[in-house]
């Protein structure tokens, strides 16, 4: 009698629109949300099992700030998802302590190839799968965020994008300082004719219910 009642209430609640908190997620919205969490899992387990073969000291502090980050990020993703409501610790700015200075052009350098062993493993390999780990978060969270109906893991899913973004900027600068990331150029007449093809645009949308057929 108890099951059918709350049977019941749910029904009801579904055609009145008042639908408890926890259960305010759309079916889009689950699936995704759940694909970014367990991405997000994937990604922290991928960095504890780099940590240990990580050579150079810059990139293990920045792979140990990034992981507790992440954690946080996780916690309060799970938070909100599993609750509707605020969270209680809120979405922090990730901040790298990188500067931006890239440096451009191509030096020489060995063709990349597979890795055939462990013993292989560098701080190129490692900082380029971080760089792709936290490229791909970046994207599971936008699609993520373009299908969530609950506002408060939107705005959680939304806020958390920035974090990925900066996280990755701050590892494309570092390999790029380690010349792992090179970054070519176009030649200087290319580059001006690319940067003036585009002009500001402005005034009213044209009228069409005036056009004639």
């Amino acid at each position: 009698m108890q099951n059918q009642q709350n049977s019941n209430q749910m029904h009801q609640n579904m055609h009145t629109g008042n639908i408890p908190q926890q259960m305010n997620h759309g079916g889009h919205e689950v699936l995704d949300v759940g694909e970014v969490l367990s991405g997000s899992i994937g990604l922290m387990d991928q960095y504890t099992l780099l940590r240990g073969h990580v050579q150079d000291q810059e990139l293990l502090n920045i792979l140990d700030r990034q992981y507790q980050f992440m954690q946080q990020e996780y916690n309060t993703l799970v938070d909100c998802f599993q609750s509707g409501k605020d969270p209680a610790v809120p979405t922090q700015s990730y901040k790298m302590q990188q500067d931006n200075n890239f440096v451009y052009g191509l030096q020489p350098s060995q063709p990349k190839k597979p890795l055939q062993s462990v013993s292989e493993l560098t701080d190129e390999c490692i900082s380029g799968l971080m760089l792709g780990g936290v490229k791909s978060s970046a994207s599971m969270k936008t699609v993520a965020a373009c299908e969530t109906t609950n506002p408060v893991v939107r705005r959680v899913l939304a806020d958390s994008i920035p974090n990925c973004i900066e996280m990755a900027y701050e590892l494309s600068i570092y390999q790029n300082k380690h010349h792992y990331y090179q970054v070519p150029q176009f030649a200087q007449q290319d580059m001006q004719q690319m940067l003036h093809a585009y002009a500001p645009t402005g005034g009213q949308m044209p009228n069409t219910n005036n056009m004639t057929h």
